[in-house]
């Protein structure tokens, strides 16, 4: 297991800037040149570099799709939200015709997990080979029927790739890629899966769309345990814990916070905030980012939890 890459990070919906939003960056950073010396080239780049990543860039737009980075020359995908059509054009960039093999392994079948394949270029190829993995009965049938007309004016039938739906049972280890996967059912409406990826001695946790409930004492323990050690845990932390205990409660998703708390139980090493509230812009992601960090320098008891918040085309090294 050697990384994860993010291509897609955003939940419910695709989220692009907006004219406003780039020029609300240009009037921040311009404001913070004042009193500053930006004689030279060099004294601009090491100004933008000192400016917060939430002016200078942006948590990304794309619905979720995670590659994980294994080693195996085969790729290893988590959803097929809007961001595998880059990296589907990244792939055939790198490897061009030549045929592939792809696993992918979806959470579950809401929409804005499944939008990118009906772009994802490599599924047309002949030659190419993509395993789909999930724990619904009614995987394949969904990923058809958004293809067919009247949604889509390409039928699912012009993927020429060999595709192949394979169901995985909760708690029933298996063997893809070179790697043991662990499938856990997670609290969504309609049901989300979990999984846990091992090769090598490193662990990957990609655990989305869940909701917690850690006032009942066995859930948290057991999903601290799926979270055991875990050198990377992405983590659905689409709202704050305000929202999540109150007005947002049991609409299946999870928060900063509560990443946090159970990744500390878990002596998980990096927890990366995911599934990003298409409602909130840089700043708000930034400021969640921030307020997870704090809390988790004031509730360590142990070694320290890194912390980031995945934006399209982050690379986490292990």
């Amino acid at each position: 297991m050697k990384a994860v890459r993010f291509w897609g990070t955003r939940g419910s919906l695709p989220v692009a800037l907006t004219a406003a939003d780039v020029r609300a960056k240009i009037v921040a950073a311009l404001r913070g040149t004042a009193g500053r010396s930006l004689e030279s080239d060099a004294d601009i780049d090491r100004y933008v570099d000192d400016l917060p990543f939430d002016i200078t860039g942006t948590f990304g737009g794309h619905s979720p799709c995670v590659e994980i980075v294994n080693g195996t020359g085969e790729y290893v995908l988590c959803d097929l939200g809007s961001g595998v059509r880059p990296f589907g054009q990244a792939a055939l960039a790198r490897h061009g015709p030549v045929p592939q093999t792809y696993h992918v392994f979806m959470s579950h079948v809401h929409w804005d997990h499944i939008m990118g394949l009906p772009f994802f270029t490599p599924a047309y190829i002949p030659g190419n080979r993509v395993f789909v993995y999930g724990g619904h009965p009614d995987l394949e049938a969904a990923l058809r029927r958004q293809m067919d007309v009247p949604s889509f004016p390409v039928d699912f039938s012009y993927l020429r790739a060999d595709i192949r739906f394979v169901r995985l049972e909760p708690g029933v280890p298996f063997e893809a890629a070179g790697m043991t996967v662990h499938t856990k059912l997670q609290r969504h409406a309609g049901d989300s899966y979990g999984y846990r990826f091992e090769r090598d001695g490193k662990s990957i946790v990609y655990s989305t769309d869940s909701e917690h409930k850690l006032a009942d004492p066995e859930e948290a323990r057991s999903f601290a345990a799926f979270f055991r050690d875990a050198d990377v845990v992405v983590f659905d932390a689409m709202y704050s814990l305000a929202d999540a205990i109150s007005v947002k409660a049991d609409w299946g998703h999870s928060s900063n916070i509560t990443g946090v708390e159970l990744c500390q139980a878990a002596g998980a090493k990096h927890l990366c905030l995911f599934h990003h509230e298409p409602a909130n812009d840089d700043a708000a992601i930034a400021a969640m980012l921030a307020d997870a960090r704090r809390y988790e320098q004031i509730t360590r008891t142990g070694r320290s939890l890194a912390i980031s918040a995945a934006w399209d085309g982050l690379e986490i090294a292990l």
